[in-house]
Parts: structure tokens; C-alpha cells; sequence
């Protein structure tokens, strides 16, 4: 009975919190729509918005106390400019993102630089229930940037209105895969195992990396060929594709032979480990450079699902990754 109790306990607290972030947003919603359209008449920065904000912080926190700060308010009113489309509080539906997200989610989305990153945030924070961190994560690793280069401009607006979705092998990749998330850096020399060790080490983060769907099967699995033994050196199973997915890690350049050596454990996998309801294995081999010509012509005529993506160790630089986005969204338009 206390267990009993316990449990419908726990589920009412949910509950009520879940509520309340859902009550406070949809009100955040309501005080930004009234700062924009009744005190701004509609201009998203009026002349008089900075003083209007600092008067708006002084007497709320003076009546109602904590939550009215100016930064808060500034943020209120930026929450209600970027989802200005959304109907009125009695119009919102059981879809709506707002039942999702607390308002402490809203804020970090409110970070990004233009309305193609916040809808594809917003839309993947929804379906993947990150926490903040996560969140907080994943915009720091340029998640939306590394996602839509690998895509053509309608891609990218699929992307955006959508979020990321998982139908075919190619909707894993990332360009490039980032391992910011270890305790402690790895040495300026250091052997592919050390790697190894610290992906496992930090699993929850490195699933996080890899994306949905990912399930951790085992590391250094054996590949028993004639009479030598191979090993792949991280295994996972993804549950949306319904395949293995074998990730070969190179310290430095990747060569010639490390994708002809993927390709034969994608071979072993294929008639040996696969069942009947499994698909095709996909192969990743990963490594903190690759010459993009050398890495076409080893791809060429394998019919295999094989790919090659960099990792680093450090955030991206945002500016570089801004600018090579821009560049592919006006090639596009040309």
C-alpha cells in the first residue's frame, strides 16, 4: 500500500509540475503579446522600449515580487516577437509546443541567431525530450549547423520545420561528430584506445552525440575471419532503423584501408550476426581528418551502407559554420 501510495504520489507531483510550466509559459506568451501589441503598438523596439522595461521590471517586482527582472522581461518579450503565430492562450492546442517545453527551455532557444534555429530546437527538444542541459548541449555543438550542411537548401527547411528525422542511414551522419563532453582532455598524443575508453566512459553524452535511436551493444566485438581475428571498436544497435551501426575510430587521417576494412566487417555483419527481421548494417568510420577525393574514389562501386565523417574534440567554431551555411542557402537561391 505505501509503495501504491507512493507511485500515485509521485505521478500527482508530475503532474502538478508539469502544469505549472505549462500555465507559466502560455502566461509569459500572454504578457509579451500585450508588452508588443498594446505598450509598443506592434514594433518589436519601440524608442521608448529600454525605459519601458526598466519602469515594467520595477513595478511588477514591487507588486508581485520575484520573476520580473529586466533581463526576464526582455527575454518575455523576445518569446512572444519569435512565436507571435501561435493563437491565443484559449486557441492553443493539446500540439501546441508550449505543454512540452518549461519556460527555462524557451529561454536557451531564445539564444539562437535566426528563426531556422529556433524552430529545428524547438522541434527537436519536443521529440527528444532533452532536458536544458541537453539542450544547452547541443546548440553549443552547433547541432542545427552540423545537421544542414549535409543537405541542400530544402533539406534545410525540412530540417528547421521538422526537426531531425531518421528514415535512411544517411540521417545519422554529422558533419563533423564533436567529443567536447570528456572530464579531462586527452593528451596531445594519444592512441585510438584512449579514445575508445573515454566515448565509453562519458556514454550517456556520446549517445547524445550520436543521436536518436542509438542503443550501446558492445565494444572491440570480434570478427573471426579464416583464420584471423578482427574487432570492430564500438557496436550499437539503432531501434528506428532496425540495423547495427559499427563505428571504426582513427586517431589521425583516415586511409584507404581503414574503409576497405569497415566494408569486410559490414560483410561479416551482414551474413553473419544479422536475423531476419535485422537491415542492412551501417558502417561509420570516423577520424580527425579525411581527403575528400581519396575518401570518394575507396567509396566508389561499394555497395555496402558506408560512411566517413570527422570528429573533433572541441566545440566548432560558430562563425565558420554560420558563414558555410549561409554560403549553401544562397547558392541555393541563385
Amino acid at each position: 500500500m505505501v509503495e501504491q501510495i507512493g507511485g500515485i504520489l509521485q505521478q500527482g507531483r508530475r503532474q502538478a509540475t508539469y502544469a505549472i510550466n505549462n500555465v507559466l509559459v502560455q502566461t509569459y506568451w500572454q504578457i509579451g503579446k500585450y508588452i508588443v501589441e498594446f505598450e509598443q503598438g506592434g514594433s518589436e523596439k519601440a524608442e521608448y522600449g529600454d525605459e519601458l522595461l526598466n519602469r515594467l521590471s520595477k513595478d511588477l517586482t514591487q507588486l508581485y515580487g520575484k520573476g520580473f527582472s529586466r533581463t526576464n522581461l526582455f527575454n518575455i518579450r523576445i518569446f512572444y516577437t519569435k512565436f507571435s503565430k501561435i493563437q491565443t492562450l484559449s486557441g492553443l492546442s493539446e500540439n501546441s509546443v508550449f505543454p512540452k517545453l518549461s519556460w527555462s527551455h524557451f529561454v536557451q532557444i531564445l539564444k539562437a541567431d535566426n528563426p531556422l534555429e529556433i524552430s529545428f530546437y524547438t522541434k527537436q527538444c519536443e521529440k527528444e525530450n532533452w532536458s536544458v542541459r541537453e539542450l544547452r548541449r547541443q546548440m553549443n555543438s552547433m547541432l542545427f549547423h552540423r545537421l544542414a550542411l549535409s543537405k541542400d537548401k530544402k533539406g534545410v527547411l525540412t530540417l528547421a520545420e521538422k526537426g531531425a528525422e531518421i528514415h535512411k542511414p544517411e540521417d545519422i551522419l554529422k558533419e563533423p561528430f564533436v567529443f567536447d563532453f570528456f572530464d579531462m582532455p586527452l593528451p596531445e598524443r594519444f592512441l585510438e584506445s584512449e579514445l575508445e575508453d573515454k566515448l565509453i566512459q562519458n556514454l550517456e553524452a556520446f549517445l547524445l552525440e550520436l543521436g536518436k535511436g542509438f542503443a550501446f551493444v558492445k565494444r572491440q566485438y570480434r570478427v573471426p575471419v579464416g583464420n584471423r581475428q578482427f574487432s570492430v571498436d564500438l557496436v550499437f544497435y539503432n531501434i528506428l532503423l532496425k540495423c547495427y551501426v559499427l563505428v571504426d575510430l582513427k586517431r589521425g587521417e583516415i586511409e584507404h584501408g581503414d574503409i576497405g576494412q569497415m566494408n569486410l566487417y559490414l560483410n561479416y555483419f551482414r551474413k553473419e550476426v544479422n536475423i531476419e527481421t535485422d537491415n542492412e548494417p551501417i558502417g561509420i568510420v570516423l577520424g580527425a581528418y579525411k581527403d575528400r577525393i581519396m575518401v570518394e574514389y575507396a567509396l566508389d562501386n561499394i555497395g555496402n551502407q558506408l560512411f566517413v565523417s570527422k570528429y573533433q574534440l572541441f566545440l566548432p567554431e560558430k562563425e565558420v559554420l554560420k558563414r558555410e551555411l549561409e554560403k549553401l542557402l544562397d547558392n541555393n537561391r541563385e
